[in-house]
């Protein structure tokens, strides 16, 4: 039996781990939830899965939550309870499903508790990847990744040395707008949000969405598989995979390719890393080839979607630029969302505050969040 602390339990990421949990009861106990804002669910996952510890970020919802409960289960709230929930003594993983950078704390107060950890969370390893890393190489626990792609390469990995891989390869959707003739680049200041919304193979919240269609998702992931796998990024490649079947490869230094696929549900690659090393059976995710027809492989239009490009320059030099492109994106998606800029102007908004940054090198947490925190502040929309 693992015990799972999730933190981010009411978001898309945070519910499919809840249906994981539902389908092996046997296998995985909901030790602790934390929330964001909506305390209807997460009063509603409480009542069900009998958790030990729950938090909620406001306060007042927190009072809420103590008075709907009574003495069933410890409420906190705010960065404290995230703290205290990533600390529990009985937790054997700690699930990290927080959108943005609140995550980062929580994750390195489990590394240093002993406790491994699921990453859904792409800023953990994108903002500090090189101290996260470190660190639990130090406490020696386990950096388990809940991204398909990067749960498809480490299975693919299966422990293999890094000596023996010639390249990593992260498959793309290509996003709403791969289509070139349909889309070109002159007509992308016309995309609205609701078009950049309706994402073609996957169902996830809404900045990982707008992500997905800049396709800053898969530059954020280049520099996150950068860290996971302790690999240059000269050796991180995209490839564009429309159907989503391929979840990643990798290529081996002999050029054998060995790939991770199945229908596109997030529900696996949650079960696979909450139950890792073993494997559990599992019906709800089914593929069927001769239905599927055909796989088919592109190269990405890196002209059209400049923010891969983006995204290698700054693993390449690394230092608290990944932490800049993280922050000055999350900025400008949230303008974009808002109205206030349009869809070209996320990258170009982006390459303007990284051009702006003076990088330091080998940087402390410290150091990187306030590269964050400038970021914030300097991004102009």
């Amino acid at each position: 039996m693992k015990n799972v602390v999730l933190l981010g339990s009411t978001g898309s990421i945070g519910r499919s781990t809840v249906k994981v949990a539902e389908d092996l009861p046997d296998q995985i106990r909901l030790l602790g939830f934390a929330a964001g804002n909506n305390s209807e669910l997460l009063l509603e996952q409480t009542r069900k899965h009998k958790p030990a510890v729950i938090s909620i970020n406001d306060p007042a919802k927190a009072a809420e939550l103590r008075a709907a409960l009574g003495t069933s289960c410890e409420v906190y709230s705010g960065n404290e309870g995230l703290l205290k929930l990533a600390t529990l003594p009985a937790a054997d993983i700690v699930l990290i499903a927080i959108v943005g950078t609140a995550g980062l704390q929580p994750a390195l107060a489990a590394i240093r508790a002993g406790k491994d950890i699921a990453v859904a969370s792409k800023e953990i390893l994108v903002m500090a990847g090189e101290i996260v890393m470190n660190e639990a190489r130090k406490h020696g626990v386990r950096v388990l990744a809940v991204d398909s792609e990067h749960s498809a390469i480490f299975q693919c990995l299966d422990g293999k040395p890094g000596s023996s891989v010639r390249k990593l390869w992260l498959t793309a959707s290509g996003g709403p707008f791969r289509d070139k003739i349909a889309w070109p680049k002159e007509k992308f200041s016309e995309i609205t949000v609701e078009r950049a919304l309706k994402h073609p193979s996957w169902v996830m919240g809404q900045k990982v969405t707008i992500d997905s269609a800049t396709l800053f998702n898969k530059g954020l992931e280049m520099i996150e598989a950068r860290w996971l796998f302790d690999i240059e990024m000269a050796r991180v490649g995209v490839v564009v995979h429309p159907q989503s079947i391929v979840h990643s490869m990798v290529e081996f230094v002999d050029g054998s390719l060995i790939a991770q696929l199945s229908t596109p549900d997030m529900c696996l690659p949650i079960q696979y890393a909450l139950t890792y090393p073993e494997r559990a059976a599992s019906d709800r995710v089914q593929t069927n080839f001769p239905k599927l027809g055909m796989l088919t492989f592109e190269e990405p239009d890196v002209e059209r979607f400049p923010a891969l490009e983006l995204a290698r320059r700054t693993g390449e030099i690394g230092g608290t630029l990944p932490a800049v492109l993280n922050a000055a994106n999350e900025v400008a998606v949230e303008a974009f969302v808002n109205r206030k800029i349009n869809f070209p102007q996320i990258t170009e908004t982006v390459r303007r505050t990284m051009n702006a940054h003076k990088v330091v090198l080998h940087p402390t947490l410290e150091q990187i969040l306030e590269a964050d925190s400038w970021a914030r502040h300097t991004t102009v929309i």
